[in-house]
C-alpha cells in the first residue's frame, strides 16, 4: 500500500514536507496578540502530522498511538482506540491525502497553554470513495515536540459521491472543511 501524502508537496526524501500555496492558512491568536508561525513552527508540526497519517495507513497503530498526548491516551485507552480503528478498514489506506487548510491557534482560551495547527484534509481512493476529517497537533512550548490531540475523519461511501464530490444532502455531516478541496482536482 503507497500512500502518497503531500500531493503538492516535492518530493524531496530528507526534507520535510512543505504544504503549497494552494493550502488555504489562518491564524487565530488571543485578541490584542499577534502570531505568525515559523517555518520551524511548521515544518514541526507537518513531520507530526505526516508521521501520524503515515503510521495510521500502514496499520501502525502502536507507532500511530505513541504520538497523541497523555491526556488523549489516557481518555482513550490503546486496546480500544485500536479497535475502534480496526472497524474502519477504509480509513487511512490506499488513497491521497491532500491538506486542505492549516489553522494555527496560539494559546487558544480553554486548552492547555501552546501552539496548536489543525489540518484540514481530504483523502481520494482509487475506487472513487474519499475521507476527509482534520488532525490537530499541539506543542507545548517552543522547542518541545507536536503530539496529536484531536482527530476526526469520516469516509465517504461511493452511493453518497457524486463526479468526485460529496453529494450536497450529506456535506454536513462531514467532520471536515472541503473548501476549494471539495472538487477533485485544485
Amino acid at each position: 500500500m503507497l500512500v502518497a501524502l503531500f500531493a503538492a508537496a516535492s518530493p524531496a526524501a530528507a526534507a520535510p514536507p512543505v504544504l503549497g500555496p494552494e493550502v488555504e492558512r489562518d491564524v487565530v491568536a488571543p485578541e490584542g496578540k499577534s502570531f505568525e508561525p515559523a517555518p520551524a513552527d511548521e515544518e514541526g508540526a507537518i513531520d507530526r502530522f505526516s508521521g501520524f497519517t503515515m503510521a495510521l495507513a500502514k496499520r501502525d497503530y502502536e507507532a500511530a498511538y505513541a504520538m497523541l498526548r497523555l491526556s488523549f491516551q489516557a481518555s482513550n485507552p490503546r486496546l480500544e482506540w485500536e479497535m475502534n480503528l480496526r472497524k474502519r478498514t477504509q480509513l487511512w489506506a490506499d488513497g491521497t491525502l491532500r491538506i486542505l487548510r492549516l489553522t494555527w491557534y496560539a494559546d487558544p482560551a480553554g486548552q492547555p497553554a501552546g501552539l496548536y495547527a489543525a489540518f484540514d484534509f481530504r483523502g481520494d481512493r482509487k475506487d472513487g470513495t474519499m475521507d476527509c476529517g482534520y488532525v490537530v497537533v499541539h506543542r507545548s512550548a517552543p522547542g518541545a515536540a507536536f503530539t496529536v490531540v484531536r482527530v476526526d475523519t469520516s469516509e465517504v461511501p461511493p452511493d453518497l459521491i457524486e463526479d468526485g464530490v460529496p453529494k450536497a444532502d450529506v456535506l454536513h455531516q462531514l467532520p471536515c472543511y472541503l473548501g476549494k478541496g471539495i472538487a477533485t482536482a485544485f
